[in-house]
Order: structure tokens, then C-alpha cells, then sequence
């Protein structure tokens, strides 16, 4: 609601209330018929792979939304998910609020904050004076990992960037089986019931936020952002899912990019004359694949459609419930992917793409040996990136890339009130940056000029509400730039220049490639060396643009960003913890990789029949925990989910001091010794270690925030009392820190 405060009194104050004329300060409202609002963000979601844009994979509820609104077949994003994100919410470029690549990766440079900037409010800011009431459900990815902790700083948090509600959580990804969530402004310990999945929960919670709100301040239109972590690797999904898909793969994936380029013509979404775009370096032809690879990939596409069709299946809810309350006609309701699909699974994917990016490479013949555990809790899956080309179909290239594959994505406007439009398809060139203008547009509202004392920066985005019933308007957008990890292009009145940079390598040596984008759908054709002066031009206004927005300095670092941050700050070797505390998230936990630490805990009240967890430390993934059981205390260190090493010790009844001593032997190995009351009790060799930042969830005292021993269920609270628990770090392990950041680089 608007300021009050700011509205100067229109009164009359005389000596009594008899002889004056109060005056009530009369709450901004919303301009009659403004409709209520809903934008949905899939994560790493390729262009073609909803059903109404192409794909085989069975996506009813979107494909009725397409149906009954309209489609953009040339709709643009940046090739990451914060630096989207940031242009859903702002208006602007990415880079000119701060958040050119993802928020962990602050480089001290204003393009590169990993925050945005207060001169750009954010659409829930500047709904807010007009009545509207702003809900977030999901990923966030736009605070800096260093603000994650409970005690914040909360200023960049959903709550401290305008919205009244937020259930979800931070960072790039989660785990759908047993999340790490954040509720408002503090992280929350979440029971996981059976049957329990991350993207049910969310909706469950949008659907909460807008039923709380029609029902108390019915008159006022809301605002929900609805993010799922779906289809952002790990790839979980009920086991039914799966089994719809069974076998739907083993043409390979030359087939079925040949299949989704065929419907996708039939369909309207790309011109006839579309060509599908060459294999991209690093993906074979399948009939060279050998036959276990052929398996294990099938397998992992058919748990990354599975997980497609679920997320579908759970929007469609949330569809359900506004038609059911008459919120549905009034509602503009947008649903956009974040950037192109991901290559992270490398040539042949991973059944545990975690350990296998971090510290522990897999196999095909994992996958092959563990099937049935796919899509399941003790899966932490990705396909390779031979699907991901097919996910972009028909484009090349990937996420983090600027061309096709990374920056065109699928967007589905659905508004029955506002548009007339049924089933149709627009070709405007249109960005993430105009969703926020068209939003204003569609409910009567301009941005502010000023916002809480800050002048503000233009909106760099259009409203695209000219092209819902008139598919023939012309484009109003003349020009786009794209950045991201050096990789550049530029759009300019139908023509792209693009360009592939090598991390390392120097930008002049940078190939640039020049296509006409409204001939040449996929990126196939390349005209550099017959218009040498038409991509001097564009590469000049590459330059230009890069300077209005903020770009420079251009930076191909990626954890070496963090590590740059991190050395900032003075070390701490000594840390507190305390029973029931909040839960420390997995980037923020101190870096015990490569370096001696102890861990002495005090505990009283114990008897023989005490139990529960001390500390937990990670996952079953990777994590370490110590609890108490059956007379026991006992460790475990978990190397992946299949490798663990344990030890355990007779634990005393009454009080108790508890060390667990870890001495570094070797490169990624040590030993750990569990002392009771200054006596060692057992030593354990840990032949292999993951890295600290590798650690697949946070930190918990008295109580288990997620799986990791089969020895108990979560939260298995240590039922004795645990009077001080104390971290001793022995130095500082700034040698270690790139290696440890490379968990951040992965979590893209």
C-alpha cells in the first residue's frame, strides 16, 4: 500500500476535536479491472520442451494455457538464472542492477553485486502502492550467499524487495525430496512426510498466499511468483511418472530432435524453412554411442521428462484452484523458463551429478546398476548433454551460451479478460525485461520515477501488450545485447551477432558469428565473411550498449569470483554452535577441506537410553553426522550416498565431553580420532574426502534437517542436552578455497 506518511494532513486542528475536521489518509488502490497476476519460472527448461512448443513430453495443463492465450516463439532471457531473474523483477538489464551473472559470483564491479540495486525497484515494489498484495513461492537466487544466514541482512531477501509473504529457498537448486527451505526471513526445519515433494509444496503455498489474500482484502488484486526448482538438476519425480516413459528414448537423440523439429513446424513455432542446428561439439551421433552409455542416457532423459510432466501436473493445481474461486478470467498469468537447457551432465550425465562435478566422477554403468533408484531420494540425477541439445531443439548450444540454446526460451501468456487471442503464436523479438513493463501496462501503472528516496534507473524493457491480439504489429524492440562469462551478442533490427568465448582466453581473439535471425530461425547460416561491414557495426554496438548497461568489465571467472570475495574477509578458526539453532545453509558452513579441525561438544542428562543427532553436516550425499543410539555414540562420514565410513563408541550416562579430532594425512584424506572425556576411544581413516563447499546440504545441532544414516529418520532431536558445541578450526585454509568454491561453480 502506498505511503501514508507521505501524504500531507487536510485537516483542520483546533483546540478541541469540536472545533476541528479530521481527515483519513485514503489507501491507494489498483485502476478499476486490473487483473491479478501470476508469472511462473521453470528452471533450465529448453525451448522445445513443453508439448505446445514441440515436444513429446506430455505437458497438458501449459499446452491448455497456449491453447487459450497466446504463444512467443521469439522470446529471449539471459543464460543464467539469477541474471533472469533479475530482469523478471526489475525491468532492466541485468547488468545495469547489479546481477550480470549468478549472486554468488560478486566480483566488486557494479555489473556483478549479486544483488539488485535499490534504484531498480522491483515489480512487487512497485505494485505494492496500488493495492496490490505480492506472494513468492520457490527459488529466489537473487541475495548474495554471504546475506543467507537466519541474522541476514534481510534487505535482499523476497521480503526486503517487496513482497508481503515467501516460502522457498535460496541458491541455485534444491533437492525436491528433502529441501532446505526458508520461511519470510528465517530458514524454517521442514518435516518431509512421505510422499513429500518440493514442487506439491509449492504450489500448496501459492495457492495458501492467494486464498489468505482474496479472502481478507477480497477488492485488492494480488501478485504471485510462483519458481520452482523444477527442471534444475537434481531430477526427482514420483516413480510413476517415470514409467509413462519407459523405452520413449531409445530412438536416440538424433531421432528425437528430428521429431520435435517436425511438429514445431506443424505447429507454427518455427518458420518451414527451419534447419536443425549441427550436433554441438562434444555430442556424438547416437549410432556411435556405445550401448550402456545409449542405456544409462535414455534412462536419465526419461527421469528428466518424468520430473517435466509432475512439475506440469502441479501448475495445473494451481489453474485449478482460479478457476474454481472466478480468479482465472481476471488473472494475467505468464509462464517463462529461465534460460536454455543444461549441459552440466557432460557427455554421459551422472546418477549423482553432485559428487560427480565435485569429488567423485561416475559412470554410465552407475546408472545402469541403480535404475530403479531413479527420480527417488537416493538420486541426485542429470542427464547428458546430448539431451540437453534436444531440450533447445532446434537451436545450438546451451545454458551460460548467447546463442539460440541458451537465450530463446518459451513463454505462454494466458489472460482471458485482457486477451482475445485462442491458441495463436507471436514472432515479435521480445526479452525478460518486458514482462515488468507489460504487467504495469496491463494494470494502468507506470513505474516510479522515485522509490524510497532513490532516483531509478529507466526501464530498459517494452510493453509487449501491443502484440496480444495483432500478430501481424511489427516488432517494437530494435536492439539487445547478451553477456554472460564473456560470451556475447548482439540483436539489432533482425540481425544477431554472436559470439563464443573460451574462458582464458583473450576477448580479441573471440570468433564472431553474424545471422539473420528472421530467416534463419536456428543459427544455421552464417554471413560474417560475406558482410564483414554489417558485423563491424553490430560488434561496435555490442561495445555501446555494454557501456549504457553497465557490462564492463567483461570477467570469464567463475569461482574464482567467490574466492576473491572470501579472502576479504578476516578468518574465523573458532565456531559456536548451539541445540536448535537455525540452520546453517551449505555455503555459508565454515571450510574444514584440506585443514585440521576438532569438535568438542559438552553434553549432560545423558542415560543409557539417549539418542538423536549432535551434529549433522551435509547429507547423504556428502555430509558428515554424529549422533547417539542404543547406548552408542556414533559417526559417520559420507563420502557419496554409497560410500560411508562409521565408527562408534559406548557413550556414559550423566555428562560427557565429546571430541572428534580430524588430522590431515594427504590430499583430499585424513583420519579422525573420537575422544570421550580426553580418552581416544576409536580412530577412523578417511582414504577419501569430499571438499568442504561439496557438503549436499547445511549444518543442524540437535536435530537432523535432512537424510543421511539409514540409522534414523529426520529430525531424530537429541532427546539429552548438549551444553556448548565448539568448532576449532587449526589455520586458515586460503590455499584450499578454490578447490572448495568449485561446488559454487556447479550449482549454476
Amino acid at each position: 500500500m502506498q505511503d501514508r506518511d507521505k501524504e500531507p494532513f487536510k485537516g483542520t486542528i483546533g483546540r478541541t476535536y469540536r472545533d476541528s475536521v479530521p481527515h483519513w489518509t485514503q489507501p491507494g488502490g489498483a485502476p478499476v479491472g486490473a487483473p491479478n497476476v501470476v508469472l511462473i519460472v521453470l528452471d533450465d527448461v529448453g525451448f522445445s520442451d513443453l508439448g505446445c512448443y514441440g515436444s513429446e513430453i506430455h505437458t497438458p495443463n501449459l499446452d491448455a494455457l497456449a491453447a487459450n492465450g497466446v504463444r512467443y516463439s521469439n522470446f529471449h532471457v539471459t543464460s543464467m538464472c539469477s541474471p533472469t531473474r533479475a530482469c523478471l523483477m526489475s525491468g532492466r538489464n541485468a547488468h545495469a542492477v547489479g546481477v550480470g551473472i549468478i549472486a554468488e559470483w560478486s566480483n566488486g564491479f557494479p555489473a556483478y553485486q549479486g544483488r539488485m540495486t535499490r534504484k531498480a525497484a522491483t515489480l512487487p515494489e512497485m505494485l505494492a502502492p496500488y493495492g496490490y498484495g505480492s506472494y513468492a513461492s520457490g527459488k529466489w537466487h537473487l541475495t548474495h550467499l554471504s546475506d543467507y544466514g537466519a541474522a541476514g541482512p534481510h534487505g535482499d531477501w523476497p521480503l526486503g524487495r517487496g513482497f508481503a509473504r515467501w516460502y522457498g529457498f535460496h541458491g541455485a537448486l534444491a533437492n525436491q525430496w528433502h529441501p532446505e527451505m526458508y520461511e519470510d526471513n528465517h530458514p524454517i526445519h521442514l518435516a518431509h512426510p512421505e510422499g513429500y515433494h518440493l514442487s506439491t509444496d509449492l504450489v500448496d503455498q501459492a495457492i495458501a498466499q492467494i486464498r489468505d489474500h482474496v479472502t481478507s482484502a477480497p477488492s485488492r488484486p494480488f501478485f504471485e511468483y510462483l519458481a520452482f526448482g523444477a527442471c534444475h538438476w537434481p531430477h526427482h519425480v514420483p516413480k510413476a511418472y517415470i514409467e509413462k516413459y519407459r523405452g520413449r528414448y531409445d530412438r536416440g537423440w538424433d531421432a528425437i530432435r528430428e521429431d520435435r523439429l517436425a511438429r514445431q513446424k506443424s505447429l507454427g513455432i518455427v518458420p518451414a524453412s527451419t534447419q536443425l542446428a549441427p550436433r554441438n561439439a562434444g555430442v556424438g551421433s547416437w549410432e556411435d554411442i556405445p550401448d550402456d552409455e545409449k542405456r544409462a542416457g535414455c534412462l536419465l532423459q526419461e527421469t528428466y521428462a518424468a520430473f517435466l510432466e509432475h512439475t506440469d501436473a502441479e501448475i495445473g493445481r494451481l489453474i485449478r484452484y482460479l478457476e474454481a474461486t472466478g480468479k482465472l478470467d481476471n488473472t494475467l498469468l505468464m509462464l517463462v523458463s529461465d534460460n536454455g537447457a543444461s549441459s552440466e551432465g557432460g557427455s554421459m550425465g551422472a546418477f549423482n551429478i553432485r559428487s560427480h562435478l565435485t569429488h567423485c566422477p561416475g559412470s554410465p554403468q552407475d546408472v545402469l546398476a541403480r535404475q530403479d533408484q531413479l527420480g527417488g531420494e537416493h538420486s541426485y540425477s542429470h542427464y547428458p548433454m546430448g539431451w540437453a541439445q534436444v531440450s533447445n531443439t532446434p537451436l545450438k548450444w546451451y545454458k551460460k551460451n548467447t546463442h539460440g540454446g541458451g537465450v530463446r526460451a518459451p513463454l505462454i501468456l494466458h489472460w482471458p479478460q485482457g486477451i482475445q487471442a485462442r491458441g495463436e503464436i507471436r514472432d515479435q523479438f521480445h526479452h525478460a525485461i518486458d514482462i515488468l513493463p507489460t504487467v504495469l501496462d496491463c494494470a494502468g501503472i507506470e513505474a516510479p520515477q522515485m522509490h524510497n528516496g532513490y532516483e531509478q534507473l529507466p526501464v530498459d524493457g517494452i510493453s509487449m501488450r501491443y502484440t496480444f491480439d495483432d500478430g501481424a504489429a511489427a516488432t517494437r524492440r530494435r536492439t539487445q545485447y547478451f553477456e554472460l562469462l564473456g560470451n556475447r551478442a548482439i540483436w539489432h533490427d533482425g540481425w544477431k551477432a554472436v559470439a563464443a568465448h573460451v574462458q582464458g582466453e583473450r576477448y580479441e581473439d573471440d570468433r564472431w558469428e553474424l545471422y539473420k535471425l528472421d530467416e534463419d530461425f536456428s543459427e544455421c547460416r552464417d554471413h560474417a565473411a560475406e558482410r564483414p561491414m554489417q558485423l563491424r557495426e553490430l560488434i561496435d554496438l555490442w561495445w555501446r550498449e555494454a557501456e549504457r548497461h553497465g557490462v564492463l568489465p567483461l570477467d570469464d571467472r567463475q569461482q574464482e569470483r567467490s574466492h576473491a570475495l572470501r579472502k576479504l574477509r578476516a578468518p574465523v578458526t573458532r565456531h559456536v554452535y548451539q541445540a536448535d539453532m537455525a540452520r546453517i545453509d551449505r555455503l555459508q558452513m565454515p571450510d574444514i577441506s584440506e585443514r585440521n579441525y576438532s569438535i568438542t561438544v559438552r553434553m549432560s542428562g545423558l542415560t543409557a537410553g539417549t539418542s538423536g543427532v549432535v551434529l549433522s553436516w551435509g547429507g547423504r550425499f556428502a555430509g558428515f553426522v554424529l549422533y547417539a543410539k542404543d547406548g552408542k555414540l556414533v559417526y559417520e562420514y559420507h563420502f557419496t550416498e554409497t560410500i560411508a565410513y562409521q565408527m562408534q563408541v559406548p557413550l556414559p550416562c550423566g555428562e560427557a565431553e565429546v571430541t572428534l579430532r580430524f588430522s590431515r594425512t594427504g590430499e583430499h584424506q585424513g583420519s579422525i580420532a573420537l575422544l570421550v572425556n580426553g580418552c581416544e576411544k576409536d580412530n577412523l581413516a578417511l582414504p577419501r574426502q569430499w571438499w568442504s563447499h561439496g557438503a549436499s546440504a547445511g549444518l543442524t545441532c540437535g536435530l537432523a534437517g535432512v537424510p543421511m544414516s539409514p540409522a534414523y529418520r529426520p529430525p531424530f532431536r537429541f532427546d539429552a542436552t548438549i551444553e556448548s558445541l565448539v568448532l576449532q578450526l587449526e589455520h586458515d585454509a586460503d590455499a584450499h578455497l578454490e578447490q572448495a568454491f568449485q561446488t559454487v561453480m556447479t550449482e549454476e
